[in-house]
């Protein structure tokens, strides 16, 4: 099922996202319905929060990206309560988007290698070093679990030339071409 994204706004985007268990209700469903979600919305990562769920779950599938970076050819996961327990490498400022935020692209600073440690969908655990293009996208993901955004990681003068942009998805003054949730009003 095609679930709406919910845009900048929407509280669930700012809660720092809970650990689940094994038995957490339909989950094989829910990554199903994230991924056909992410296909449908043409993005290559989306976190539980960005569905309205604050719970500590991701998919990821960066082959659309492989062709321009190397290290995303094949790179499709689903992590479940995921920690990023080590940061490292040369930072990278490279421009990013997101499905909550449409229309806002911003050059973010991000470690160029990460460890994660994960759970995957049978819930056995995984520890994986991430890097370059992969490492942000996991980032950018993990970030949502974190009740951040992407716009966090700008200076205030970056922010404030956004600020337009921003007041229009709260208005509801975006188009998307994609399901979406918008701010209660």
């Amino acid at each position: 099922m095609n679930l709406p994204v919910y845009l900048y706004g929407q509280p669930v985007l700012r809660k720092i996202a809970e650990d689940i268990t094994v038995d957490y209700p339909e989950l094989p469903n829910l990554i199903k319905d994230m991924f056909e979600t992410m296909y449908s919305s043409e993005g290559v990562g989306l976190a539980a929060p960005q569905i309205g769920l604050p719970i500590r779950l991701l998919v990821i599938d960066g082959s659309p990206m492989g062709d321009d970076f190397a290290d995303c050819k094949d790179f499709k996961r689903v992590m479940i309560n995921p920690r990023i327990t080590v940061t490292e490498g040369d930072d990278a400022t490279i421009e990013e988007g997101c499905l909550s935020l449409p229309g806002i692209h911003e050059k973010v600073t991000r470690p160029t290698v990460i460890t994660v440690q994960y759970m995957d969908e049978e819930f056995n655990p995984k520890e994986e070093i991430f890097k370059g293009f992969a490492a942000r996208i996991v980032q950018h993901e993990y970030d949502h679990l974190e009740g951040k955004l992407f716009i966090d990681h700008i200076s205030p003068i970056r922010k404030q030339l956004i600020k337009a942009k921003l007041n229009n998805i709260l208005k509801g003054k975006v188009n998307c071409g994609y399901r979406t949730k918008m701010q209660p009003r």
